[in-house]
């Protein structure tokens, strides 16, 4: 069997405060493969958030382990992290942005300034090169943050709410765009998000998490009939009742 891409076993974190320990995550086991997209799900300020914190290293836990392909997290150039915000700097062009994660991880070779200059070209964005962020719409900045997270070609991508700042119709265009981008490129996803329709229409697999502490609540493996972009596997006949499934068990807390 292959080995996990990320694995988390038995975790425990909490954080000491001045009159109390606050318990974030308790006994939170899974893992992740290579080339799956997996979407954690679960009420508002139940540690989803932190879990990606875990994985890239920012946070160690309490108790447990993490492993990051069969290491301990740490290694920032094994892991993209994109945000709820693209975090574009206003100053530089649309290329100079996509060449920052290259120039901070000191990865800036002329072989990885051109596979950069390749990801532009091939997802249409290389017209814009020259482009300042403000030029710019909000899916296409989503875009041009994520073909930053690509440029230096990670093992594992990890999606904090990646379209929770756009438009309902800018979000289904972009999710398509990106879902293509990533299946594309191969590569594995772990994305967080509080829409369990985004989640099935991107997923090979939803993890449903409890309020906090945050513990494993149910999984469920994503098969629908309807192939292809989220926005078509919408439509299967699957979707609706896979969706009242998760629904009803973060009903009691919201999400």
């Amino acid at each position: 069997m292959k080995e996990p891409i990320a694995q988390l076993d038995r975790v425990r974190l909490s954080y000491q405060e001045q009159l109390a320990e606050t318990l974030a995550v308790s006994d939170l086991s899974f893992s992740v493969y290579e080339g799956e997209f997996v979407s954690i799900v679960g009420p508002s300020g139940c540690g989803k958030t932190t879990v990606l914190s875990l994985l890239m290293g920012l946070i160690q836990p309490s108790g447990g382990e993490v492993r990051l392909l069969g290491r301990q997290p740490g290694d920032r150039t094994q892991v993209g992290y994109m945000l709820q915000r693209d975090h574009l700097l206003d100053w530089r062009t649309v290329e100079e942005n996509v060449l920052l994660s290259l120039q901070v991880k000191h990865l800036c070779t002329p072989e990885r300034r051109a596979h950069a200059r390749q990801l532009l070209e091939t997802y249409g964005l290389s017209a814009f090169a020259g482009h300042f962020p403000r030029q710019l719409s909000g899916g296409m900045r989503q875009k041009v943050a994520l073909i930053r997270t690509l440029a230096f070609d990670p093992k594992l991508l990890l999606l904090d709410e990646p379209f929770s700042a756009l438009d309902y119709q800018t979000r289904l265009r972009v999710a398509d765009e990106i879902y293509s981008i990533i299946r594309t490129e191969h590569k594995t996803a772990i994305l967080v998000t509080h829409d369990i329709a985004e989640a099935i229409s991107l997923s090979d697999r939803i993890l449903v998490f409890s309020d906090r502490p945050a513990r494993l609540k149910t999984e469920h493996r994503v098969c629908l009939s309807q192939d292809g972009p989220p926005s078509r596997r919408r439509s299967a006949k699957e979707f609706s009742e896979l969706f009242d499934t998760i629904w009803k068990e973060l009903e009691h807390h919201g999400v």
